[in-house]
């Protein structure tokens, strides 16, 4: 990477590290669990090769942290960042949001995507030929809408623009963390580019994993996502 395009600011989006309820393909929204003893090692192993400073996430250009309040995103991000988690959960820069929360799964909540088309079947939904449940374009009964989720990433999605709008050409490092689930990062990435929630762009997003969400041209009206990272090179 250019020393050009490593000062423009990103946004690093973290997906918290394997729960059972995932493992087993169950929905996961509001209920609160923790990480299991894998999914806390899939964390750790993730900050030993890429956090730290001079690492691809350096801490110390950090300037904002979002993290969902859930407890599995909340060990995620204590984990991600280990001793450096204190020196910067200062509440000027570490804000824990309902905005970047996992999907309301609603009534859905707890089933698995076999189970829930089949209840919706039950209770009348779907019935055309051909038409299955997509939670990107029909939401969760009981739970949140298509609009709901893009109506609450929005104001994040616009908040963090206004922040970074005057580091675009700047010298100084303004880097922003996000620290949440598989689902609603992957909405996150699709407001991020502007594109509609059901637009039909397929991501898989593992436990743990770091993806980077940045800018074109230096501009704040070119949102873009990087395909690929470049790791920091060293001094000799």
């Amino acid at each position: 990477m250019a020393d050009s395009e490593s000062r423009i600011p990103r946004v690093f989006i973290v997906r918290h590290g394997e729960t059972d309820w995932a493992k087993n393909g169950k929905h996961t929204g509001r209920t609160d669990i923790e990480l299991t003893p894998l999914g806390v090692r899939q964390v750790a192993s993730t900050a030993s090769r890429l956090v730290g400073p001079g690492k691809l996430l350096d801490p110390t250009k950090l300037l904002k942290v979002f993290v969902s309040p859930r407890k599995r995103a909340l060990q995620t991000f204590e984990t991600l960042l280990g001793q450096q988690h204190a020196e910067i959960s200062d509440d000027d820069i570490v804000t824990i949001t309902e905005d970047i929360a996992e999907w309301d799964y609603g009534d859905y909540e707890g089933l698995t995507p076999k189970e829930t088309k089949a209840l919706r079947k039950e209770r009348g939904l779907d019935q055309d030929e051909g038409k299955e449940w997509s939670v990107w374009s029909d939401g969760c009964e009981g739970g949140e809408s298509p609009q709901q989720v893009a109506d609450r990433l929005d104001r994040l999605v616009q908040q963090i623009k206004d922040f970074h709008r005057p580091f675009m050409r700047s010298e100084k490092a303004a880097d922003v963390l996000i620290v949440a689930h598989g689902l609603i990062l992957r909405v996150f990435v699709k407001r991020w580019l502007g594109y509609p929630v059901d637009f039909p762009l397929s991501m898989m997003m593992a436990p743990g994993a770091v993806g980077i969400l940045t800018y074109k041209n230096h501009n704040v009206d070119e949102p873009a996502f990087q395909i690929g990272m470049a790791l920091p090179v060293g001094d000799d």
